[in-house]
This record gives structure tokens, C-alpha cells and sequence, in this order.
């Protein structure tokens, strides 16, 4: 073999574009050292690989551009929905270093969800979760300047959800379907008027299952009956999200007055122990659950749970190890600062820090929060 260059390049394409694949690359390594050693002489070789020799076809997990669904109609960074692509909101959405979200859902024609009263419905073969992260450049002005950084979508193909991260380009043009995910430099201005500066990280597609795994499946986390239970503003006017999917054909319903609302964390009417409760069912509770990954630490943090042990309260970790912080319970009433659950969701290392994904920084008023309510607890 003829000495190139004194790099190894492995790359997977799409058409023009070029994204680099962890896991296929590592791969091909692998094979390629095992050829450059029996290739060796005296003088050391160098395999080189032209990008186009390598082209990995991801055409079997899902489609390579977020435009080939035709989810969106004319500019696709509008994220207009085409009909039968439905738009929705959480009362009380997953923080994720404070990137805004717009969610969508397409369920199969003629099919429908099923109701279920204290979890996420169950959705019909075919249908897609389509959520997008973006940024507005100033907070107070959300609707102006967005720069959308990956579209999500979780596809339900014969009772098997699906995981895929697409990440947009800079021209805002369109998402690429990205195994591998990315890390991508944020600037904003927040609410108070200050320019933050984060590294936003799209997580890679085993990262995506780890977050939405429920027992062995992947499972959606946030579309149920009592986050979807508060209004939205449709077309055709602000409605109550449920009573417009009844309308829609798309639900069945009991009777609305025995459907129950998680309440929105941020709404200062409500509670502080309704609104940290909110909180951490939506930004914990998907794991810790009594069939989430985090189930044997014996620490559920949905907001229905009433069992104070199970909610940590005088609980010492079942193995939080270093991640504890050196202290000794999960949750001590009236001391926050002496409580593992505060601790963990207020540090940013990567050994302690809870949730372990989707966040880099803390969110402040999140874990204020539960901070009161801690402080509150008799």
C-alpha cells in the first residue's frame, strides 16, 4: 500500500452533506487497522479512505431529511402543519436548558388513542411525536429570530416506538437524521436581560431510548391525559386540548370532571407544593417510577405518589454513592441543603447532576421550586 497521508478520515454522507457516525466509524476502524497490519512492512503504512468510499445508509431507521415526512407546509422553519398534523402543549414541559418547544402529533386516519387516567395514552401503529427545540435570540421576544437546533420524532411502527434525532442545518432550511448527535454553541437573551452562553447537546439515538425507556420499551413521556389537560391555542381559537381531540374523533373521554390537570410549574396561582411536584414528575418522574430505569433506587417522583418514603422523605439512597453529595437522606423536611434529591438536581457535575441528560446548566427557577417546598414540608 501506498503511503497518502498520515490521517485515517471516515465519514458517513448524505448526498452533499457530511456527518460523522461514532459507532459505524469506530467500526470500520477496527477492520481497517487489522488490514493496515497485515499490510505492514519495514516502513509503517497509512490507510487512507476518501469520504465518498464510505457512505452509511441509515434509509432502514428513518427517512434521511425531516422534509421527506411532509409533516410542514411551504418554508419547513415555520413548522406550519399540513392537515392531520395536530399541534399540542404540556402543562408541564421537561426543562432542557431552557430551549422552547413546539410538539406536534400525526395519528393514523380513522384510528384513535386510547384514554388512560394516570399515564400517557396509548397511540395506534403509525402515529409520529414530533418535537422541536428552539431558540428565540432575545426571551422576551419568543416568536421573533429562532433558530431551531433538532427536531425529535418517536414513531410507533407495529407497537415498537422509535427514537430519531434530526439535527437542522445553519441555513434553518432543513434537519438531518444524526445518529450521533451533536453538540451546538447557543447564545441568547434571557428574561432578566443578561446574554447566556451555553453548549446545547442533541443527544445521540441510545441516549433517546435511555430517557424514554419504560420497563424494556421505549415509551413516550409526555402526552397524557393530565398534561394535555389545559388549553391551547388552535386556529379556530384557544380550546381545552382534550375536548378538541374528543371533537376531532380522536379520543374517547370519561367524564371530563373526573379527568385530573397537572398543574403548569410556573403558574403562580397554584401551590408551591403542586407546582414542585409538577416539576419533578415531569423533569424525574419518567425514570424514577415504579417501572422506570431508576426503579430500584426506591425513590418515585410522580405527583400522584402519596407514600413519603417512596417520595424520598427520610429515605437514605438505596446507591447514589458520590452522587449523594455526603449526605444522608433524599429528602429531610425543612432542609433543603441537607437533602440528596436538592443537591443532585442543583449540580451540573456530570457524576451527581439529575436529570443525567438534557440539561447542562440548572434551571433556576425549577429547583427554587422545590427548594420551598422542601423547606416547607413539616
Amino acid at each position: 500500500m501506498r503511503q497518502r497521508s498520515n490521517n485515517i478520515i471516515i465519514a458517513a454522507t448524505y448526498g452533499k452533506r457530511s456527518v460523522v457516525h461514532c459507532a459505524f466509524a469506530w467500526l470500520r476502524l477496527g477492520i481497517l487497522c487489522v488490514v493496515a497490519g497485515a499490510c505492514q512492512t519495514k516502513t509503517q503504512e497509512v490507510v487512507v479512505l476518501p469520504q465518498e468510499e464510505i457512505s452509511v445508509d441509515l434509509s432502514h431507521l428513518g427517512k434521511p431529511k425531516l422534509s421527506d415526512y411532509g409533516f410542514f407546509e411551504n418554508e419547513l422553519k415555520n413548522l406550519r402543519p399540513v392537515a392531520g398534523v395536530l399541534p399540542y402543549s404540556l402543562n408541564a414541559p421537561l426543562f432542557s436548558d431552557y430551549a422552547f418547544k413546539k410538539r406536534f402529533v400525526k395519528i393514523p386516519e380513522g384510528k384513535k388513542v386510547i384514554f388512560h387516567a394516570n399515564d400517557v395514552f396509548s397511540f395506534p401503529d403509525g402515529t409520529v411525536l414530533i418535537k422541536n427545540f428552539y431558540y428565540p435570540a432575545d426571551f422576551t421576544n419568543p416568536d421573533q429570530r429562532i433558530r431551531i437546533l433538532e427536531t425529535r420524532l418517536l414513531l410507533n411502527e407495529a407497537g415498537v416506538w422509535k427514537a430519531l434525532p434530526y439535527i437542522w442545518n445553519e441555513e434553518q432550511t432543513d434537519a438531518f437524521l444524526n445518529v450521533a448527535g451533536k453538540t451546538i454553541s447557543v447564545q441568547w437573551k434571557h428574561t432578566d436581560g443578561q446574554v447566556r452562553n451555553i453548549n446545547y447537546s442533541v443527544p445521540n439515538m441510545n441516549q433517546c431510548k435511555g430517557c424514554h425507556l419504560r420497563g424494556d420499551k421505549v415509551m413516550p413521556i409526555g402526552p397524557s391525559a393530565r398534561q394535555l389537560n389545559g388549553n391551547f391555542s388552535f386556529e379556530d381559537g384557544e380550546k381545552n386540548q382534550l375536548r378538541y381531540w374528543q371533537a376531532a374523533g380522536l379520543i374517547d373521554l370519561p367524564a371530563f370532571n373526573s379527568i385530573e390537570k397537572l398543574v403548569a410549574y410556573d403558574d403562580e396561582t397554584a401551590s408551591i407544593s403542586n407546582r414542585a411536584r409538577a416539576w419533578l414528575e415531569i423533569n424525574c418522574a419518567h425514570c424514577h417510577r415504579a417501572d422506570g430505569p431508576a426503579k430500584n433506587s426506591g425513590l418515585h417522583l410522580l405527583a400522584s405518589e402519596q407514600d413519603p418514603v417512596r417520595l424520598g422523605i427520610g429515605k437514605a439512597p438505596v446507591a447514589a454513592g458520590k452522587g449523594s453529595g455526603g449526605l444522608l437522606y433524599d429528602i429531610i423536611p425543612g432542609k433543603p441543603d441537607q437533602s440528596i434529591l436538592q443537591y443532585r438536581i442543583e449540580s451540573v457535575h456530570p457524576g451527581s447532576m439529575m436529570p443525567e441528560l438534557g440539561r447542562s446548566i440548572t434551571h433556576t427557577e425549577g429547583v427554587a421550586l422545590v427548594r420551598q417546598w422542601i423547606a416547607d414540608l413539616k
